[in-house]
């Protein structure tokens, strides 16, 4: 069942529609891979500190460079693999540092962000290949408990790797949950068109070209690149959430529909108004702050759970 939070927006929701649509969205169309690049090193300067509590500790996560964020609330037997946005083109852990502490706050776990290789010099499989990676290296660090998430191209890259985690064999994590996923890189969502001129953030005609920089040829229906074409049967509890303009909206209902018909359990939620991975905006929205409450009340929920029938079996 589709979870749809209140229609009523807050009026700082509203203002940042705007800024967006104006300071993001008009200005990342069709800009060259280097004057983007050059773009979010400028951003990263501007982009809060955690606070003085958290602990970020750079790391080698099996070849694979990444940070530990940890806070007062992260538990030791808790852990998040966080997979950031991009298009696969863009972003990092330094892009990220004011979010990623909320994630593991809210979660109560410590939050490994990895920096995967991006395209075009490193074109699919290799973002992929790094999360798998930097996975095995947790579970063999000792991490039992693993909870999956990303957003955007990291949202669809996190569903991806349980999809390869599933064909090798191994532990899938307890849950997972995707931000805004792109999951369909053949890019045949309705909502491309149809939410073109109500999403204030993401430009469709981008979409093609950062498809083909992370594709390199590969065909855009290989699950492993576009999640939507998989088999999700026996993947782990999934919380999405997706904003209702979005142009990305139907990569998420799709994914989600085809979960539910594997008798998966997932959880979708779609968020009227709001824009692309508007979590990102948790120092000014409070739509993100609820959004990012929300996603610790699921893992919460699905920890409590997992516990709780293994528990009971052991009884038994």
């Amino acid at each position: 069942m589709t979870a749809r939070p209140a229609n009523r927006i807050s009026l700082r929701a509203e203002l940042a529609r705007v800024g967006l649509r104006w300071f993001v969205r008009h200005r990342s169309h069709h800009q060259a891979i280097a004057q983007a690049r050059h773009s979010f090193q400028a951003m990263e300067m501007l982009i809060p500190r955690p606070p003085p509590s958290t602990r970020t500790t750079p790391v080698d996560a099996g070849g694979v460079k990444a940070k530990w964020i940890v806070t007062p609330s992260s538990r030791a037997d808790r852990h998040v693999l966080y997979l950031h946005g991009g298009g696969y083109r863009l972003g990092g852990t330094v892009t990220y540092r004011h979010f990623t502490w909320r994630i593991a706050s809210a979660a109560r776990a410590r939050l490994l962000a990895i920096d995967y290789r991006l395209a075009p010099e490193h074109p699919f499989p290799a973002a992929l290949d790094d999360a798998l990676s930097a996975f095995r290296w947790l579970r063999q660090s000792g991490a039992q408990t693993i909870v999956v998430m990303g957003d955007s191209a990291g949202g669809g890259l996190a569903l991806a790797l349980l999809l390869r985690l599933r064909a090798e064999g191994l532990l899938l994590p307890a849950a997972a949950v995707a931000l805004s996923p792109w999951t369909d890189l053949a890019l045949t969502g309705a909502s491309l068109k149809r939410n073109a001129a109500a999403d204030p953030m993401l430009n469709a005609d981008d979409l093609p070209k950062f498809a083909a920089d992370y594709l390199a040829g590969a065909d855009p229906r290989n699950p492993y690149a576009s999640p939507l074409y998989g088999d999700p049967i026996g993947l782990p509890p999934t919380l999405i959430h997706v904003g209702g303009d979005e142009i990305l909206l139907d990569d998420a209902v799709r994914v989600a529909k085809k979960m539910r018909a594997a008798h998966c359990h997932v959880e979708l939620q779609i968020w009227p108004r709001m824009p692309h991975v508007w979590h990102l905006l948790a120092p000014v929205l409070p739509e993100a702050k609820a959004a990012i409450a929300g996603i610790g009340d699921f893992v919460e929920r699905m920890l409590a759970e997992q516990e709780a029938q293994r528990t009971s079996a052991a009884a038994q």
